[in-house]
């Protein structure tokens, strides 16, 4: 696959880069590499990105890009994520095309997950 052009890596904020490690680890299995207590770089099997040492927080409401991940199983998705320690910031509900929730991870980052059911 040609990498030209292509989202190829993500920088996210974290108060607590250890937190969120675990946080991710748990619910999606990504591995991760520390540079330090105040950056760790993830690879979920297709993307790279890293979480760095911020007070800041990655919201919609704050103007941030909202990272969707997708799953066929948004019911057991909502709680895969309550388990590892997320916060479901919008329930499911329907929009052309899917469904989708939204989750706040450890740090207050938020994220949705969708799926076509």
């Amino acid at each position: 696959m040609n990498r030209e052009n292509r989202i190829d890596y993500i920088e996210i904020p974290a108060r607590d880069p250890a937190a969120v490690q675990v946080f991710f680890k748990t619910l999606f299995g990504w591995t991760f590499e520390d540079y330090g207590p105040d950056y760790c770089s993830f690879n979920d099997g297709r993307l790279a990105g890293g979480f760095y040492r911020a007070e800041s927080q990655a919201t919609v409401a704050a103007g941030s890009v909202l990272v969707v991940f997708y799953n066929e199983d948004l019911e057991a998705a909502v709680q895969r994520v309550t388990d590892a320690g997320g916060r479901i910031s919008k329930k499911i509900f329907s929009f052309p095309g899917g469904r989708r929730f939204h989750f706040l991870d450890p740090c207050g980052n938020e994220y949705a997950l969708w799926s076509e059911r």
